[in-house]
């Protein structure tokens, strides 16, 4: 009872901060109504845009500093929470309104590029029956009688395109995973080569056939059976260019973020630029923990204390450069301490980590407890009278919540998790009948990007920088970026070396020994 006394005073402050956040955006609303001009224009150039608070995280309090707060922080300290303001100048607007105009250039280029391919599938697929059927349409009295084998070649064209219509299906029917830039060569040289293997069909078949209305209609059929086969081994040399051609790893690529270092090696076949960041992107997501920004706060915080602890005062009344290079010398003279004070930083911090997450550990595992005890009791009643897993959650979230949170706020991972999100999970868990270790994992070890909630941390565009062509294929030494809005994957193509392997025989005799022992002398 008093652990959910104590979780409704913590997120009690919600529900005042969202009804002061609508009349402050009221009050913001009507102080920013800018008065216009007598020509009818507006007197200021710029928007301004009062963000709603987004939704309330564990104690969302990213810029509070952790060295400040003791473990009895929460019962404690008052939070003041505020409306921030932020504005968008017309530059900002243009830009903007660029990036929709290329999305809507993206867009209609990849219609454009399925409709055309649509169409040269729907070509390819009606030719041979066209052509079976013009002639039984146009001159049908004139023709010869079909025979058996005529008859036979029927059977064989529908299986065949039978055939060739699944396997058109399985390769080139995919729902796309991304848009690239510029146009998959292979894809582009395969609708080329069909559409003018097509033509030259019909031309043959309209100066040949239709010209002199050819009575031989098996030979007609024939011509219609060469079609459908050269069709497949066209499909054969798209699986060869598509997909078999990459298979074989030929290069390794090293992927670095930008911001923290963190780095991943894969092997890549034969692929070009842009299908080979594709490739890095995808395995991003599953394999590199998520990019938290707070941990690097870190760093400049420390290089900010300790410029903020160096006074230099002006007794002589020297110049600007006299100061500078009095600075320069007390951090030079502070760089032997400064070692110290991150080992102690770093030394306290893995101490108050290590502090809460065994409170967490130990109120988890008393929740879980109850669960169970509950769930005993309600074994024993009714049916229509059984707690579903939603409400098991909610009832033992309380016990746990002040816990989780402070370890989320020691560990930076507050803006990952909200109380939704970890409920879901929580009901997830009892559902399963999983562990309390199971459910920890998430929270104690940052996971992947993909671990978490897809709109948020999902960046929604890529820039690929190249020097090369980006549809130009992989080669050893390249060297290409891609960019989102907070960081970077810096990628370094390296070739796999040829490796030569010599055999070595070893006789089977040369194991062989022969032990000599010798007899003891009486003494």
């Amino acid at each position: 009872m008093s652990a959910a006394m104590d979780t409704e005073s913590t997120y009690s402050g919600y529900s005042h901060y969202s009804g002061h956040s609508k009349k402050a955006h009221r009050q913001g609303r009507d102080r920013h109504k800018s008065p216009r001009s007598k020509d009818g224009s507006r007197s200021e150039k710029s928007v301004t845009i009062q963000t709603p608070p987004a939704e309330p995280l564990l104690g969302n309090d990213a810029s509070r500093a952790e060295e400040g707060q003791d473990d009895n922080w929460g019962e404690t300290t008052t939070a003041i929470t505020g409306t921030s303001e932020h504005s968008i100048s017309q530059e900002d607007i243009a830009r903007i309104s660029k990036d929709l105009e290329d999305s809507v250039g993206l867009d209609c280029k990849r219609y454009l590029g399925l409709t055309v391919a649509a169409v040269l599938g729907l070509l390819v697929f009606l030719t041979p029956i066209a052509f079976i059927l013009l002639p039984q349409i146009l001159w049908r009295d004139d023709l010869e009688p079909c025979g058996t084998v005529c008859e036979g070649l029927f059977i064989s064209v529908a299986f065949k395109l039978l055939i060739l219509l699944i396997g058109t299906w399985a390769l080139f029917f995919r729902q796309p995973k991304a848009d690239i830039p510029r146009v998959f060569v292979f894809r582009a040289l395969l609708l080329v080569l069909i559409f003018l293997f097509v033509f030259s069909y019909w031309l043959f078949y309209g100066v040949r056939i239709l010209d002199s209305k050819d009575t031989n209609y098996q030979g007609i059929v024939q011509y219609a059976v060469s079609l459908v086969d050269a069709l497949l081994f066209i499909h054969y040399l798209a699986i060869v260019l598509l997909e078999l051609r990459q298979l074989q790893p030929v290069f390794t690529v090293k992927v670095v973020r930008s911001t923290d270092g963190e780095s991943r090696y894969y092997s890549l076949g034969h692929l070009s630029i842009q299908r080979a960041a594709l490739v890095v992107l995808e395995n991003y997501y599953k394999d590199f923990t998520v990019y938290n920004p707070a941990l690097l706060t870190a760093s400049k915080s420390r290089a900010a204390k300790h410029m903020a602890g160096l006074k230099v005062y002006n007794v002589d009344g020297n110049n600007a450069s006299g100061q500078s290079r009095a600075m320069i010398a007390a951090a030079a003279r502070r760089r032997d301490s400064s070692h110290n004070e991150l080992y102690y930083e770093e030394a306290d911090h893995e101490r108050r980590v290590k502090k809460r997450r065994a409170r967490l550990v130990v109120a988890v595992e008393e929740a879980f407890t109850h669960i169970k005890r509950l769930q005993a009791e309600e074994q024993q009643k009714a049916p229509g009278e059984m707690m579903d897993p939603r409400e098991a959650a909610q009832a033992i979230f309380p016990s746990m919540a002040r816990a989780l949170q402070k370890y989320l706020r020691t560990t930076r991972q507050q803006q990952y998790h909200s109380m939704e999100s970890i409920l879901q999970h929580l009901s997830f868990c009892i559902t399963n009948n999983m562990t309390p270790k199971a459910f920890l994992e998430r929270y104690l070890n940052p996971g992947p990007t993909l671990q978490y909630d897809r709109d948020r941390w999902f960046s929604k565009q890529w820039t690929l920088v190249s020097e090369e062509a980006v549809t130009s294929g992989l080669q050893d030494g390249i060297v290409f970026v891609l960019k989102c809005l907070d960081f970077s994957l810096v990628v370094n193509v390296k070739k796999i070396p040829f490796i030569k392997l010599s055999e070595e025989f070893i006789d089977p005799k040369s194991h062989k020994f022969v032990l000599r022992l010798q007899s003891e002398t009486s003494v």
